[in-house]
């Protein structure tokens, strides 16, 4: 059995409202799944085409109070538990901490089973369910019935500061939490991890300050394109030619969800990443 998942992020609003959009079915409408059913603490189920595996409900509740949730959920013919918690910080913040079981880094790069997911489909999520406490649009939710992956962000800040937080390597390691090496021209590499990592994208074309293709391999080609009307820039980006019997559900949740911070990066004054370091979510976990 693989060691516990865990997440944590400090969320703009009290511990009551989170709590709420936790366990309301309308809410959990809106940031999570196509559908859910809420009744504690006897049921806690949610599915639809947002959901993985989501053809039906397959949670069971285990364990519901005012500041724990933790649910069993079969995946792939294996039972897992998600865990939520929640504290306060201050009196007009929370910090939520997600544990999941059965998530292996392995399932991510094979794609053998939908439990690869994981990590990077509760990213997408508490990002989203940041946006919803903060009043933010929010990201596009991964289909996991589709093999179609397009969306569109609009982002309060002009086009050429929107393009260089996505093409500068200091900029885009700030705001997505983690190196990244990027060489801003067509055959350039584009290094997650940064390019001491041992494995780099190809940057295969691109327009300065409008558009950037980078190749992938099997995850498939990333496209992202901005266009800018009244100083808000909309950015456009798709994911393609990857294997569409075995999309790359994970790489595109875990890119969406980056975006998240992309935009909160130039529209929050005195930015600071919702996401808090992984040795405090370890600690708030244990």
């Amino acid at each position: 059995m693989t060691e516990p998942m865990t997440l944590a992020a400090r969320l703009a609003a009290p511990i009551t409202l989170v709590r709420r959009a936790l366990t309301n079915p309308a809410e959990l409408g809106v940031w999570l799944a196509e559908y859910a059913e809420v009744d504690l603490p006897k049921r806690y189920e949610f599915w639809g085409r947002y959901t993985p595996e989501g053809d039906a409900a397959h949670q069971r509740l285990l364990h519901a109070d005012d500041d724990r949730l933790r649910f069993a959920w079969l995946l792939d013919g294996v039972e897992t538990t998600t865990e939520i918690t929640l504290r306060p910080d201050g009196s007009d913040a929370t910090v939520l901490t997600l544990s999941q079981s059965h998530f292996d880094f392995a399932d991510v790069i094979n794609g053998t089973s939908i439990r690869g997911v994981l990590q990077t489909y509760w990213s997408l999520a508490i990002a989203n369910l940041a946006a919803h406490l903060e009043g933010r649009p929010l990201l596009p939710k991964t289909d996991f019935t589709s093999t179609e992956f397009r969306g569109e962000l609009v982002i309060a800040a002009p086009a050429d500061k929107v393009w260089e937080s996505l093409t500068d390597s200091e900029q885009a390691s700030t705001w997505f939490g983690y190196p990244i090496g990027i060489e801003p021209w067509v055959g350039g590499r584009y290094a997650m991890g940064g390019f001491e990592s041992g494995y780099a994208a190809k940057v295969v074309d691109l327009e300065p300050g409008r558009r950037m293709s980078v190749d992938w391999g099997p995850s498939g080609v990333t496209n992202w394109e901005l266009a800018e009307s009244e100083g808000k820039t909309k950015l456009t980006f798709v994911q393609s030619g990857f294997d569409t019997q075995n999309p790359p559900y994970a790489a595109w949740s875990g890119s969406v969800a980056g975006l998240a911070e992309l935009r909160r990066f130039h529209e929050v004054p005195d930015w600071q990443p919702i996401w808090l370091p992984e040795e405090a979510a370890a600690g708030a976990a244990s």
